[in-house]
């Protein structure tokens, strides 16, 4: 057995005001009653809410203020993510700082929720990480699950935990929770999905195991989720198949197609059919009015 344990913080989550003084007051609380928790993960853009304007360019203080906390409670220490100033551009930032307090690396979400992050660019590295003598982990901000292939990108290269920062405060948090299962099973590895509240998100954080199943999942208030996690189990999966079963992972590693829809050489007509990547607006909605009154109920339904 190589256990290793993980706590979620699922908390209220303020647009308008700065959240890090409550983070650091719930990281405190939550190493006094767990001690024994090796790895702290707080939910997408946790420390500001999701306002594009407290963007910053990194190193910054508020970063440090999350090393200090990390190396003072030696735990690994993922404070959600913030926006941050890069090359003219904002990104979807989460820092991911060792027991040490220090930064081993930035992971910039790769598909921002557009059209609706307006503003905000997308990242194009991968964020993979080795705890020493546990095993390898790989960061993914909300809707980058939506895109199976970066899930896979990650198992690919080894990652046995994903750690999934989310903000989900929209009707799909049942889809999301689907596909953080989904996820978990296709790929054989744990899913750490901790959701906000308030201006961060309707809550329902999810754990996941290497099969699919759920672990735990939380409710729609402030909560601790501490959850000890055994990466033998993601071993075995990998190894004897989900359930003694389906081997995925070997599976696509030995099927030789390349997939046409992958190759940038080759196009894809109906994709470029479906338009420009927009909000939708009431004028589309008067459109379809429009359509609906040229062909009545009766001939509709014909």
């Amino acid at each position: 057995m190589t256990p290793f344990s993980i706590a979620g913080v699922q908390m209220r989550v303020n647009a308008g005001t700065s959240n890090v003084p409550m983070m650091k007051h719930k990281l405190d609380v939550l190493m006094s009653i767990y001690p024994w928790i090796d790895m702290v993960l707080f939910s997408e853009l946790a420390p500001f809410g999701p306002l594009t304007h407290n963007a910053m360019e990194f190193p910054n203080s508020i970063e440090d203020e999350f090393r200090e906390m990390a190396k003072k409670h030696n735990v690994w220490l993922i404070p959600g993510s913030m926006f941050q100033k890069k090359h003219g551009k904002i990104y979807n930032t989460s820092s991911v700082i060792n027991p040490q307090g220090e930064v081993i690396g930035r992971y910039d979400k790769m598909f921002p929720f557009l059209p609706y992050e307006e503003g905000v660019a997308n990242g194009e590295e991968f964020m993979i990480f080795d705890v020493p003598n546990v095993g390898k982990f790989g960061m993914s901000i909300c809707y980058d699950m939506w895109f199976p292939e970066t899930s896979r990108t990650l198992a690919a290269h080894g990652v046995e935990v994903i750690l999934h920062p989310s903000l989900t405060g929209t009707i799909d948090r049942d889809i999301e929770l689907a596909n953080a299962q989904a996820t978990a099973a296709i790929n054989q590895c744990f899913v750490i999905d901790i959701n906000g509240l308030a201006d961060g998100g309707t809550g329902r954080s999810i754990v996941c195991g290497p099969d699919g199943r759920i672990m735990y999942q939380a409710s729609t208030g402030p909560e601790f989720i501490p959850i000890e996690i055994d990466m033998d189990r993601v071993r075995s999966s990998r190894d004897r198949g989900v359930l003694r079963l389906g081997q995925t992972l070997k599976s696509f590693r030995d099927h030789k197609k390349v997939f046409d829809v992958y190759n940038p050489e080759k196009p894809l007509p109906y994709l470029d059919s479906l338009g420009p990547l927009l909000k939708p607006t009431q004028a589309n909605r008067t459109a379809n009015l429009d359509v609906i009154e040229q062909h009545p109920a009766d001939e509709l339904d014909e």
